[in-house]
C-alpha cells in the first residue's frame, strides 16, 4: 500500500438517488486529475410507473447495479481491484438508504482492501466536476448549483472553501421544471421533458412571474412560478373546453413549455451574473443537472460574453448524478490534504448537509 502522500487511483461510488455511478480517477500531486473509466445506470425506467421517484425501489435497485458497475470500470482502465489507493462514496445529501448501500459497499472494500475511504458531499461533486470538461475553471469562481432540489450560488475560493451566497427558500429551478412538467401531464423525468416540448414554444407566449428577480438579494423562489403555470394550464383548458393537457393542440402546449422555461431561466441568469458582479470575480461555473438545459447555457453564454465573463460547464454527460464527481472531488481533496484519508470503516449517512 502506498504511502498517503502517493495515493493515485480512486475509486468512486455515486447512489444518492435514483442513479448508480461508479468510476475510478487517477490523480498526482498537481494538476487536474484524469477520468480513466466510468459507468452509470438510471432508474428512470423503473420509477416512471409511479410518476417519481420511490425511495425503496432506488436503495434495491443500487445494491443489484453497483458491484457489476465497480467491475465493468476497472476491467474498461485495465486495473485490478488492488490497484486501487482510495474508495469514494457519497456520503450525502440523499435518500438515507440509497446512501447507505453506497457506504456499505465502499467501506467494506476498503476493509477487505485495507484501503483508506472518505465520505464526499455530493454538491461538492457537482461543483466540482467542470474540473473533467475539456475547459477546466480555475479558482477562485461562482459557481451557480442547480441539481434537483438545490438551486445555490457560492463563491468558490478552492477546494473546501465555500461561500454561500443565494439559494432558494422554496422550490429549487430543478424542481420548478419537474413540477411544471407533472402539471403538463408530461412523462417523468419531467424536466427534461419540458425543455424538448419548449423547443418548439413560443417563451414570450405567455406572461409567467420570475419570482425575487428584483428582490436586491441572491436568493431564489420559484413556487410561485408552480402556481403560476397551474393557473394558465387551466385556463387554457377553460377556453378550450377539454380536461387534459395533453388534449390542446401541440403548438399551445409548447409555447407554454418554453414560457415556463424562459422565467426559469431568466432568474437563473440574471442571479448568477449578479453574484459574479458583487464578487467582483470574472469566472461562473454552473453545475447539476439543470446545467444541461440548452435555454439556460444559451443565456449565460451571451450574458457572460456581454461582460467579458468566462463561463465554464461540465460535459453533457457529467451534468447528472454520477460516480466520476465524486472520485473527482475526493482526489481533489488530496492533493490539498494528503493525509485526510484514513482506515475508520465504521459509516453514516448524512440526507440532509448543507455544502458550507
Amino acid at each position: 500500500m502506498p504511502n498517503n502522500s502517493a495515493l493515485r487511483l480512486v475509486l468512486g461510488v455515486e447512489s444518492s438517488c435514483d442513479e448508480t455511478g461508479v468510476a475510478l480517477v487517477e490523480h498526482g500531486d498537481a494538476g487536474v486529475p484524469r477520468l480513466l473509466s466510468h459507468a452509470l445506470h438510471s432508474q428512470t425506467e423503473m420509477h416512471q410507473a409511479y410518476g417519481g421517484v420511490v425511495p425503496e425501489l432506488a436503495s434495491r435497485d443500487h445494491i443489484r447495479r453497483v458491484l457489476p458497475l465497480a467491475r465493468h470500470v476497472l476491467d474498461e482502465a485495465g486495473k485490478a481491484l488492488d490497484e486501487l489507493d482510495v474508495v469514494a462514496y457519497t456520503r450525502g445529501p440523499g435518500l438515507a438508504g440509497a446512501l447507505l448501500v453506497g457506504a456499505g459497499v465502499a467501506c467494506a472494500l476498503g476493509a477487505a482492501l485495507d484501503r483508506p475511504v472518505i465520505g464526499v458531499h455530493h454538491l461538492e461533486g457537482h461543483l466540482l466536476s467542470p474540473f473533467l470538461s475539456a475547459d477546466p475553471p480555475e479558482f477562485p469562481f461562482v459557481a451557480l448549483l442547480v441539481s434537483g432540489g438545490h438551486t445555490q450560488l457560492m463563491q468558490v475560493d478552492g477546494v473546501g472553501r465555500y461561500t454561500l451566497l443565494g439559494e432558494t427558500i422554496d422550490d429549487a429551478a430543478g424542481e420548478a421544471f419537474d413540477k411544471s412538467a407533472k402539471l403538463m401531464g408530461l412523462p417523468y423525468p419531467g424536466g427534461p421533458a419540458l425543455a424538448r416540448l419548449a423547443q418548439a414554444g413560443d417563451p414570450k407566449a405567455y406572461k409567467l412571474p420570475r419570482p425575487l428577480l428584483h428582490s436586491g438579494d441572491l436568493d431564489f423562489s420559484f413556487a410561485g412560478l408552480k402556481t403560476a403555470v397551474l393557473v394558465q394550464s387551466r385556463k387554457l383548458l377553460q377556453e378550450a373546453g377539454l380536461t387534459q393537457f395533453s388534449e390542446l393542440p401541440v403548438q399551445r402546449q409548447a409555447d407554454l413549455a418554453a414560457s415556463t422555461e424562459a422565467a426559469i431561466v431568466e432568474v437563473l441568469v440574471r442571479k448568477a451574473l449578479a453574484a459574479v458582479m458583487r464578487s467582483g470575480l470574472q469566472r461562473l461555473v454552473v453545475a447539476g443537472g439543470v446545467g444541461a438545459n440548452r435555454s439556460l447555457r444559451a443565456g449565460l453564454d451571451q450574458a457572460c460574453a456581454k461582460r467579458g465573463v468566462r463561463v465554464h460547464y461540465p460535459e453533457l454527460h457529467l451534468c447528472t448524478d454520477n460516480g466520476a464527481m465524486i472520485a473527482l472531488a475526493a482526489a481533489m481533496r488530496l492533493q490539498g490534504n494528503p493525509s485526510l484519508p484514513q482506515r475508520h470503516y465504521a459509516f453514516d449517512v448524512k440526507p440532509r448537509w448543507p455544502l458550507s
